[in-house]
């Protein structure tokens, strides 16, 4: 039976099992600082990550009395020809000779190339002798139809003093009018015949390609031996075309303006031209027309621009640049008027509007601008912000209103 005393020393508590206890709570104290420490860095590093580094430019305020400041729209095209033909025969043939090559001027009229005609002066001989013979046979009736009106007159006079009967008369009567009417058909056979001729002279000379007007060939589709069609036949053998022809004085720009922009253009507009392939070359042009259509799918309308004076360094489908200048008036009260401009890349296009982003602070602004002409990649601002202010250039596609960005 158990005693007091072994009563209580039972309730005493073993040091080792107190100093264990210890160290579990210790343990428990460690890992909560090491969560909080990766907390704090983690929120510290998301933070860092959602500062976007950018670049920005000031918006300047120029003076308008630049070379640019007559120009109140920029656009580029190619050099087209009005007059171009790619030159083929009437009928379909084999061609025997070819007298033009690329590059090579040529008259109206000249003779480009000649086809196998043997089948139709053939028939051009055949109808010849058709015709021949029509008209031996017409002078032959002609000739029995005065005998005929010989022996009419003879029977007239016989009839009077009674020597022969009215039968006799009648009969020769009868015969004059059938040669009359046998003259008539063969009259008509030989412009039958007539007609058949001019048509096989007609058909040998389409077998001739001549040039339908001055120009240069600048390609030349056929060559001997190969057969020619006025239409796309054989299965890919047969050419359509024996060269193609442009004509040199009918050169003159097409461009493609963007439709929110068509109202700056109008006829008769002064327009400064540039072909790509000669940079330093400023070509004097102005407008010829405005194309009343537009494009749906590219929202363009086409301009139709034409050289003041045309030069031997002018091809068809070179590339130009236009920019297309103010009129007098306009051009001088421009360049009283100072211009604000920002650079191109830092424009963008949200909902339909031309925007910018603005610094603030450490911060960034979204702002919608009103913008006027380019040039040079500049971009002149009509509303929306003024000089000496910051924005964004290649904003990134994330950026937005607020975001907090750190300058590059």
């Amino acid at each position: 039976m158990a005693t007091l005393n072994d009563e209580l020393a039972s309730l005493k508590i073993d040091p080792t099992e107190r100093a264990g206890g210890r160290r579990v709570g210790w343990w428990i104290v460690v890992v909560l600082l090491l969560l909080a420490g990766l907390a704090g860095g983690g929120w510290y590093w998301n933070q860092q990550r959602q500062i976007v580094t950018v670049k920005v430019a000031s918006v300047l305020s120029l003076s308008s009395a630049g070379a640019s400041a007559g120009t109140v729209l920029n656009a580029s095209g190619y050099v087209t020809a009005r007059r171009r033909a790619t030159v083929s025969s009437k009928v379909t043939g084999k061609v025997l000779e070819i007298f033009v090559e690329e590059g090579k001027a040529v008259k109206k009229g000249q003779v480009l190339a000649r086809l196998d005609d043997s089948q139709i002066r053939a028939a051009l001989d055949v109808a010849k002798a058709q015709l021949g013979a029509s008209e031996r046979t017409a002078a032959e009736d002609e000739a029995r139809l005065k005998e005929a009106q010989l022996t009419l007159d003879r029977m007239s006079k016989l009839l009077k003093e009674q020597i022969v009967g009215r039968a006799e008369f009648d009969q020769a009567e009868a015969s004059v009018e059938s040669f009359k009417a046998r003259i008539a058909l063969a009259q008509q056979q030989v412009q039958v015949a007539a007609s058949q001729v001019r048509a096989r002279e007609t058909d040998l000379t389409d077998m001739v390609v001549r040039a339908p007007f001055d120009g240069v060939a600048i390609s030349k589709d056929a060559q001997p031996g190969e057969m020619i069609s006025p239409v796309s036949a054989g299965g890919g053998f047969t050419r359509t075309g024996i060269c193609t022809i442009v004509d040199m004085s009918s050169l003159e720009i097409e461009v493609d303006v963007n439709e929110s922009y068509i109202n700056r253009v109008h006829s008769g507009q002064r327009v400064e031209a540039v072909l790509d392939a000669y940079p330093d070359w400023q070509i004097p042009s102005h407008v010829i027309t405005t194309i009343p259509s537009a494009d749906r799918q590219k929202a363009t309308v086409k301009v139709r621009i034409g050289f003041d004076a045309l030069e031997p360094r002018m091809l068809p489908d070179m590339g130009v640049k236009v920019s297309f200048l103010r009129d007098e008036d306009a051009a001088k009260q421009a360049q009283t008027a100072p211009r604000t401009i920002v650079p191109k890349a830092a424009l963008r296009s949200v909902d339909g509007r031309t925007v910018v982003f603005v610094m603030r602070d450490d911060r960034v602004e979204r702002r919608a601008i009103s913008v006027g002409n380019e040039n040079n990649g500049q971009v002149e601002v009509l509303s929306g912000v003024s000089a000496g202010e910051r924005v964004v250039t290649d904003a990134p596609a994330t950026l937005k209103d607020g975001d907090k960005v750190k300058v590059q």
